[in-house]
């Protein structure tokens, strides 16, 4: 439940990147092992993977500190079978479908699951490792692998999209494939360096991450290793468009504004000063913010996650701003949640018009997935009245305890 109260201020945290954290847990059965995370949120879906990789044999624990341990037995003893239940949780086990062919020579899984806001089919997963040796077989939601001589080759994989989750796939099966491999059109989200930071800690040898063109020269055994999962730049994001929806001043102390440098450049246009100090990331609004067209483009552009915090800012920004998703056809499915609160928005097709209005009414929301959840919560903060938003168990995916660091801030927010 949500109510306003005026301007946020004060310092928060962003946290370890969901994103990153995933398949950083993934990556850590390529060794057998220990090898223990610093900085991994206590989200929902830290879980749901940590249970993903308790299934396929690993053992993963919480330790004093916070950090995460994950214990890789010898490949052998290790079960390339995923079960249903909690792979179509999340989108991002599909990761261990480069690993378990990697490690084992085989894999069983169902086709995952995750947020609902259109296909995303895993075709570019599986042409790469099908380039690299790997056999498949589709059929009734469940995917069949083998390697053909029991190791990946190493090949040249062009994407053709790049793909986020293929890149971080195709980058783990390659670290133990013969030879050595290419991928073309590779992501650059700075949870892929990331990935290929910890992968190097391991010993695998990885150059050109963060660019579009990766080339990874396979090894014969990885080991265990520590690595610090890098800040949430959509966490901390979120937090930027609250001082700005609110008029707020808040500071983001692990903030990277490298990560989001083209998310800070389009808030800046709708009025939100960003400024990195001492003490972090300072975002500060002051008045009605100022409408703005954005896109939504693979990275270093304007992320898919970003934009329905956007819109949120849009619904009371002075204009007519359209936001065009270029990524995924069916993000725009809160947007009829954001209409009950009174926001004036129109989509067509890719494109969402939005009209800013002085203020929205608060009202029964429904939060269809982890991004679109906050956004109503963030709309919440400027609304008239008490806004509920239902199905909020998709915001505990993705943000630790997003009540309890909006609260001190000052808003007048809490759970049931």
């Amino acid at each position: 439940m949500v109510q306003p109260n005026g301007p946020l201020a004060g310092t928060v945290r962003a946290g370890g990147a969901k994103n990153s954290a995933l398949k950083l847990m993934v990556a850590c059965l390529l060794a057998e092992g220990r090898t223990v995370l610093s900085n991994v949120p206590h989200i929902d879906d830290v879980e749901s993977m940590a249970k993903v990789l308790r299934a396929v044999g690993a053992e993963v624990e919480r330790l004093g500190n916070g950090d995460l341990a994950v214990t890789t037995p010898p490949a052998e003893s290790l079960r390339p079978c995923a079960p249903y239940d909690l792979v179509e949780r999340m989108r991002a086990s599909v990761v261990v479908l480069g690993l378990l062919l990697a490690r084992c020579g085989e894999v069983h899984m169902p086709l995952p699951g995750g947020d609902d806001f259109g296909d995303r089919p895993i075709d570019f997963h599986v042409n790469g490792l099908t380039a690299m040796g790997a056999r498949f077989e589709v059929s009734h939601g469940e995917v069949r692998g083998y390697v053909e001589g029991g190791r990946l080759v190493g090949t040249t994989v062009v994407l053709e999209y790049p793909s986020h989750t293929a890149t971080d796939n195709l980058l783990m099966a390659a670290a133990l494939a013969k030879r050595t491999t290419v991928i073309e059109n590779a992501a650059k989200e700075p949870e892929v360096t990331d990935l290929a930071t910890m992968l190097c800690s391991m010993g695998a040898v990885v150059r050109g991450a963060g660019t579009s063109r990766i080339e990874i020269e396979g090894v014969e055994v990885l080991h265990p290793a520590r690595h610090r999962v890098v800040p949430d730049r959509v966490v901390a994001a979120t937090y930027v468009a609250a001082a700005g929806m609110t008029g707020g001043d808040v500071t983001i102390v692990d903030a990277r504004p490298d990560h989001m440098e083209m998310l800070l450049r389009k808030v800046g246009q709708m009025g939100v000063v960003t400024a990195m100090g001492p003490e972090g990331l300072r975002a500060t609004a002051t008045g009605r913010l100022t409408a703005a067209d954005v896109a939504t483009l693979p990275y270093p552009g304007v992320a898919t996650d970003f934009s329905p915090l956007l819109v949120a800012m849009l619904t009371g920004a002075e204009g007519v701003g359209i936001l065009t998703e270029n990524l995924f056809s069916g993000r725009f499915r809160y947007v009829e949640e954001l209409r009950r609160m009174g926001a004036d928005i129109k989509t067509e097709g890719h494109h969402a018009v939005v009209r800013g209005l002085a203020r929205l009414t608060g009202a029964r929301v429904r939060a269809p997935d982890i991004r679109a959840g906050v956004a109503l919560v963030l709309a919440g903060l400027v609304a008239e009245g008490e806004t509920v938003v239902t199905e909020a168990h998709h915001i505990g995916r993705g943000y630790e305890d997003l009540v309890g660091a909006l609260g001190a801030l000052g808003a007048r927010v809490w759970s049931q």
